[in-house]
């Protein structure tokens, strides 16, 4: 999913989080989410690398987890680990439990950021992330995208009802089966071209039998048998079908 369609999916959930009263700003909010997703949104709805530690199921994680391999910065180096992280029923879900964790004391330097900068930098120096680079990309994610214009809550912002909560979710599970089914297409139309592939070296196969440049040594006996009682006069040339019928002709010493 380009950049422009993975926000607008996802921009209407990070609005109504933030006039809930959710100290990440919305930038921010849309900024690490295709930092860590790439604009492919898992049928976990985990879109900020949220693992599962010592955490408690609650009334958004209800314990749902999902190995996955994904890498940190150790001592300095990159290194592919596996680690289990948290799946969702909703990216609602994922955000209002993300929020949960921002709420503790060790956030509290996310929570006080008055610009969606100065809360990119608190993000890496509260430890949510151990790339280095964890807040200069989130910046330029900002700063490439223009995500600030939506960081201004306005007095018409008011929570999604009901029915357009249920409106917005139906929506976005249509938008992911969609983008399923077109990547099951590309899996089949893969398939398809590979078979077809298949069947041309096969045709190519064949055709490289139907014309012989040398006489088979299984055929050599009933190709000489044929030449001699002058049933052909050119032996070379042939096809497989060719020389096989010669030879079941000598074995039945018809010729």
């Amino acid at each position: 999913m380009d950049k422009q369609s993975f926000f607008a999916l996802l921009l209407p959930v990070v609005k109504q989080l933030y006039t809930e009263g959710s100290p990440v700003f919305p930038s921010v909010r849309l900024a690490q989410s295709w930092l860590e997703t790439g604009g492919n949104i898992p049928y976990w709805n985990n879109l900020a690398g949220y693992k599962v530690g010592a955490g408690v199921p609650n009334g958004y994680w209800k314990g749902a987890i999902v190995d996955k391999r994904t890498w940190e910065v150790i001592d300095g180096k990159r290194v592919t680990v596996t680690a289990t992280f948290r799946a969702y029923d909703s990216i609602y879900d994922f955000y209002k439990d993300q929020d949960l964790l921002f709420a503790r004391s060790r956030y509290e330097r996310v929570r006080m950021a008055k610009t969606p900068f100065e809360q990119a930098q608190m993000l890496l120096a509260c430890g949510y992330a151990t790339d280095p680079a964890y807040a200069s990309k989130l910046t330029a994610i900002i700063n490439g995208s223009n995500l600030t214009q939506y960081d201004n809550k306005s007095k018409g912002d008011e929570p999604m009802t009901a029915e357009e909560k249920k409106a917005f979710d139906e929506l976005q599970r249509m938008a992911l089966k969609l983008k399923a089914d077109n990547d099951q297409l590309k899996i089949a139309l893969l398939d398809q071209t590979n078979a077809l592939k298949e069947l041309q070296l096969w045709a190519l196969k064949i055709d490289a039998t139907n014309e012989m440049d040398t006489v088979p040594d299984w055929a050599k006996d009933a190709v000489d048998a044929a030449v001699k009682s002058k049933l052909i006069d050119t032996p070379k040339g042939g096809s497989y079908d060719f020389y096989r019928l010669l030879s079941v002709l000598h074995r039945k010493k018809l010729i």
